[in-house]
């Protein structure tokens, strides 16, 4: 099975003469040779654009291979602009499988002798189709007898195996690639499969995604910008996902928006802020926000809700990750260029020895003409390409842990555009990242966290007085292989320990609402501070 995968690969590679987008003087001989060995497969798109002939040739492949066209399209750091847009055109519409096998799937998983013990009104008819999963309307009965109305998502039957198998034969191909091509250092394609893979499986297992739109919506509860559907944890498992149904309008769908009055502005603003509320404060984010997934819900139109499903993808960044991206941010929405060069040569992105004037003047060529321009006047896949270009001439190497930030923020872009063109990105997001910086540098930020490590420090607040006994008994012991010794003066010691208590003790008081006992030991932290201060440099 998997030779004759390989060699549908092979051909389909062949037939759209994708071969032909390595240039014929960067070939090496053995792949002039590979491809003479298959001689009597034909080049049928000799005049074809490269761009076309990757999607056609995806298309002709399946579902695995039309989702990584899907991902690559995102990749303006490692594809052509023309390349790039003709993937964006890829549709996963892929035919449903029958209404029988997802019956027989779901009383399977939840050992069911009849799926009419849990749900009524099963829709054997599917709701939606894609490559992995689709989804089926019914209706749950409940201990009360009333019902809810839900959706049960089911894994397509052995497409694990198909993925698997293409995956393997995708990391060959990488390997393969990156030997043949002479940027393949550069566009590293093994990681880049190494990637795709890991999301891939991830969408497989949807006890994942159920546990990703768990803290989604608890993330956003009793928020008026996003709604995440109930998660029914407990009829859940790898293969099913069973959920509340939601009622929404298609956010692709600007007539129906519009007749209901929904306040275009505001929801576009909201999708701006929900983006940088989910990277910044939850550190926890949708990843998939394609527009299928986004819908807007029919309560209060002049408030309008975001209503997010498919939750398989999802993105996480660590602190360093966080503040560098905010301070990024912050610098290119003020034109501190300068700033924007430091960082990135500060973070490692770009080697050390870089000149950081001639960095600095290249990204003011490229970001510098598209500020003060409504959204629609700018062109952030254009701005992107320029940066990238700019990144390759100062040898700047692809960050994976920021491609799926990347692929979200191109999708918000996308809904700001086609719901209020003029809305004003920068004005939308500075103040929410100049905020978010105070918070994580002002006195706020302190105060976390100490709260956050006061059960440690209370664990060990009651072993200070043996510290400093010891530390005393031990300052009295004689040093008998010194022959000269300077006593040193304990009381900077004990001050500084005094001190340091009593700040644990009014940090403590605060918390606990005593702002009265707060005072009193902020007082006595800065005497004793003092007074070890003047001790030691008397």
């Amino acid at each position: 099975m998997r030779a004759a995968r390989l060699y549908k690969i092979i051909h389909t590679l062949l037939y759209f003469g994708l071969d032909t987008l390595i240039p014929k003087k960067l070939q090496p001989w053995y792949l002039k040779g590979f491809r003479w060995c298959f001689f009597w497969i034909k080049n049928q798109h000799k005049t074809t654009p490269n761009g076309q002939k990757l999607r056609l040739a995806l298309e002709h492949l399946g579902p695995v291979w039309i989702k990584f066209g899907q991902m690559l399209s995102t990749r303006q750091d490692l594809l052509s602009v023309e390349m790039a847009q003709e993937l964006a055109l890829l549709q996963d519409k892929v035919p449903p499988f029958s209404g029988s096998q997802a019956q027989a799937i779901i009383e399977q998983a939840l050992e069911l002798q009849s799926i009419n013990e849990l749900f009524f009104e099963f829709d054997s008819t599917a709701l939606a189709s894609a490559s992995i999963a689709q989804v089926h309307s019914a209706k749950l009965q409940k201990d009360d007898g009333s019902t809810d109305d839900i959706v049960i998502k089911v894994i397509r039957p052995d497409i694990e195996k198909t993925i698997q198998a293409d995956l393997q034969l995708m990391q060959d191909l990488a390997k393969l690639v990156s030997r043949l091509l002479p940027d393949g250092k550069r566009l590293r394609p093994v990681e880049v499969i190494k990637e795709y893979k890991k999301t891939l499986l991830d969408e497989l297992d949807l006890m994942r995604e159920g546990a990703n739109a768990i803290q989604l919506r608890r993330n956003f509860e009793n928020s008026d910008s996003l709604y995440i559907p109930y998660i029914y944890s407990d009829l859940s498992r790898k293969n099913i996902l069973v959920m509340e149904r939601i009622y929404g309008i298609p956010v692709s769908d600007l007539t129906a928006l519009k007749a209901q009055g929904t306040n275009l502005e505001l929801l576009a603003e909201r999708g701006v802020q929900v983006f940088f509320t989910q990277v910044f404060r939850d550190s926890f984010f949708h990843a998939d926000m394609h527009p299928g997934n986004i819908f807007v819900s029919y309560d209060t139109p002049n408030n309008p809700k975001y209503i997010g499903i498919d939750c398989g993808i999802v993105g996480t960044l660590n602190r360093e990750d966080k503040r560098y991206l905010a301070e990024n941010f912050i610098a290119f929405f003020n034109r501190d260029y300068r700033k924007v060069a430091e960082l990135h040569v500060d973070s490692g992105w770009v080697p050390p020895e870089t000149n950081v004037e001639e960095f600095e003047f290249a990204i003011r060529t490229v970001c510098e003409p598209i500020f003060q321009k409504p959204l629609a006047e700018i062109s952030f896949g254009h701005v992107l390409v320029n940066l990238f270009n700019t990144a390759r001439r100062f040898n700047m190497e692809v960050q994976p842990q920021l491609v799926l930030l990347q692929k979200t923020l191109l999708y918000v872009e996308g809904l700001g555009r086609q719901l209020y063109p003029q809305l004003d990105l920068w004005k939308t997001a500075k103040p929410f990242l100049e905020k978010w910086v105070k918070d994580q540098v002002g006195p706020m930020a302190v105060l976390k966290h100490i709260q956050a490590n006061l059960p440690f420090w209370g664990e060990k607040l009651p072993e200070l007085p043996d510290l400093i006994y010891n530390s005393l008994k031990n300052n009295q012991r004689p040093h008998r292989h010194i022959t000269e010794h300077r006593p040193t003066s304990i009381k900077p010691i004990l001050l500084g320990l005094f001190g340091c208590t009593s700040f644990l003790a009014a940090c403590m008081f605060y918390l606990e609402k005593q702002p009265t006992l707060a005072l009193v030991g902020l007082t006595c932290s800065i005497g004793f501070s003092l007074g070890a201060w003047l001790k030691t440099n008397n």
